[in-house]
């Protein structure tokens, strides 16, 4: 829970950053979590310390060494103890803007060969923006204030930076609203025998929710070491193509005690990409604005759809990726439900023939406001490779808890609890009709719909009739208003 005494400390940080000149909400979130890494190091370093000391040992192979460290980009030979956050941070200004800019800084980048974590990985093509030893020393002095040994804590303080991305307007369709992804995690509820991924990871919210349910549901399991080695080591997987959304992502799940997430820069569409049958769980928003050139594409996912649509390949690429009786859930835009081009109506025939397509879930157009009015759908499916699907559930959203309109302010209205327990008892749906916020669709009726997937093939609209009055009486009472105003007027003048 991230108290008003935190945000109001976040909330300087930021407005440091606008004053120092970064106004670019991405830069700003890259720029804190290099900060962030560099004091999460010597506080666990620290940490470490202090347990050695109650036990007279010393530090297994410290971060932080005794001695110097060479840098490598000034050719220089630099103490291991100025590169820690508990002693630049009482440097004055213009020795720690130095220090961390030229030293600290290039020590990250290096670390360990780029090996040290997932977040330093993704490191090398990485640049230090803060302007000035004023800007930095007032950043530096917030971030103080922060316990990065406390993960719960800083993983709730993450998620709200990264709120504050995506509410200042710019860079937004990296981050899917943490409310429906929350949900989508909630209708798949992944287990400790879950292998997860997300090929278009972003900000890695998907895997973090997920990290965040196996936590909450299955706190006692995750102390034995073997479940505790494989969550943080190996359950988590994640694909970008921008190595600045990477390191984001890394930091979000290091703040979530995943410190060892199997995340790749990678186009998950490309040839680079042969992940077959791997994973038990796909959980996604693939962007769906654009095109592809077909020669990049993997010929494994072309052979499922022919197209260039992304939003199409990344379904059939689920599907590969997926091992038989793994689960997919899915934001798509509406078009992928209804499309009548020949790679629309493949995918939905490999869903619904192939293997076991089991929800439709349509969601209000103003989910994604406002950076997008655009309608979308989630898509829940099982990969079987032997078809299965009998019978489909459609839910029609209206409401998720926020305004529809660009200012998305929070309401009473949202249908999410109900969608999730509507979903946990897909046996009670078999009673509800066609004019109902959720039915099920037998498998013959969408075959002979030509696999049209949109809810309104299938709704029942009740009309009411409504009676109105006959235009003669209607007539009669407008002239009978004129007669009264004309008398009305008549007495005023009279008056005058």
């Amino acid at each position: 829970m991230v108290t008003g005494e935190i945000k109001n400390h976040i909330d300087n940080i930021w407005d440091t950053f606008w004053t120092g000149g970064i106004t670019n909400s991405i830069t700003i979130l890259e720029q804190m979590t290099y900060l962030f890494f560099m004091k999460m190091l010597d506080d666990a370093q620290v940490k470490r310390e202090a347990a050695a000391n109650m036990l007279g040992g010393a530090v297994k192979d410290p971060v932080f060494k005794s001695g110097n460290w060479h840098n490598p980009d000034t050719d220089r030979e630099v103490p291991y103890d100025s590169l820690r956050w508990r002693t630049f941070v009482h440097f004055e200004a213009e020795r720690m803007y130095s220090t961390v800019s030229k030293d600290a800084f290039v020590f990250i980048k290096n670390l360990n060969g780029g090996k040290e974590s997932a977040y330093s990985r993704f490191m090398g093509n990485a640049t230090f923006l803060i302007p000035n030893p004023r800007t930095l020393v007032k950043i530096v002095e917030g971030v103080d204030n922060l316990d990065m040994n406390n993960r719960d804590t800083m993983g709730d303080v993450y998620e709200y930076v990264l709120g504050k991305m995506a509410a200042s307007g710019n860079n937004g369709q990296f981050r899917t609203p943490r409310h429906i992804i929350r949900m989508m995690v909630e209708l798949m509820a992944p287990t400790l025998k879950d292998t997860i991924c997300d090929p278009a990871m972003g900000s890695a919210g998907f895997i973090v929710e997920s990290a965040k349910y196996l936590c909450d549901h299955y706190k006692n399991e995750l102390l034995k070491k073997e479940h505790a080695e494989r969550y943080k080591n190996s359950m988590f997987h994640g694909f970008d193509t921008d190595q600045t959304m990477l390191r984001i992502g890394a930091m979000n799940l290091m703040l979530h005690d995943v410190d060892n997430p199997d995340i790749e820069y990678k186009d998950s569409l490309s040839t680079d990409n042969t992940d077959t049958e791997k994973y038990t769980l796909c959980l996604a928003n693939p962007p769906f604005a654009g095109s592809l050139d077909n020669e990049s594409v993997s010929k494994s996912i072309l052979a499922i759809t022919k197209t260039k649509k992304t939003e199409l390949l990344f379904v059939a690429l689920f599907t590969r990726m997926l091992a038989v009786g793994g689960r997919c859930a899915s934001i798509v835009p509406d078009g992928v439900l209804f499309g009548t081009s020949t790679g629309h109506k493949s995918i939905r025939k490999e869903l619904i023939e192939n293997q076991r397509l089991q929800a439709v879930i349509s969601m209000p157009s103003g989910v994604f406001q406002p950076y997008s009015g655009v309608s979308t759908a989630i898509l829940i499916f099982t990969k079987t490779n032997a078809g299965g699907t009998d019978k489909v559930w459609f839910y029609d959203m209206k409401a998720d808890g926020y305004s529809l309109d660009q200012k998305r302010e929070e309401v009473k209205e949202s249908d999410i609890p109900d969608v999730i327990t509507r979903f946990r008892n897909l046996q009670k749906e078999e009673c509800r009709t066609r004019k109902e916020q959720s039915f099920l669709v037998p498998v013959e009726e969408i075959r002979a719909n030509d696999y049209d997937l949109s809810i309104n093939k299938y709704k029942e609209v009740e009309r009411v009739k409504v009676e109105y009055e006959k235009p003669e009486v209607i007539l009669g009472r407008i002239k009978s208003l004129e007669e009264e105003i004309n008398s009305a007027m008549s007495d005023l003048e009279k008056m005058m």
